[in-house]
């Protein structure tokens, strides 16, 4: 029975990204829905980290002693500024690592 549900959902998920990412079928979206599905990427970023971020201790914790927090806002000013996703990730990541394990040490 797993095996059947993952191959229903795996073959829901093909069939509907592939619906709108080949070229020579003729369905096409408005230009207004399009705009809207442009927000779905952060919303759904934005969904994953925000319980990371602001509970990683199944606790509410905002303030100064959380590195979660502070690698968040350090990775929300470096892509502001550079607009470079792999810089972004790469210095918020090492940032992470000093402070979880340096500085904050548990």
């Amino acid at each position: 029975m797993t095996l059947i549900t993952i191959f229903i959902l795996a073959s829901l998920v093909f069939f509907s990204r592939y619906l709108f990412l080949e070229p020579k079928l003729p369905l096409r979206i408005a230009p207004w829905l399009q705009r809207i599905l442009s927000y779905s990427g952060p919303t759904v970023l934005t969904a994953i980290t925000a319980p990371i971020v602001f509970t990683p201790q199944d606790t509410l914790w905002v303030s100064l002693y959380n590195p979660y927090l502070l690698c968040a806002i350090l990775a929300i000013i470096i892509i502001y500024r550079t607009h470079n996703v792999l810089l972004t990730t790469v210095v918020s990541m090492m940032i992470f690592l000093v402070l979880n394990n340096l500085v904050f040490t548990h």
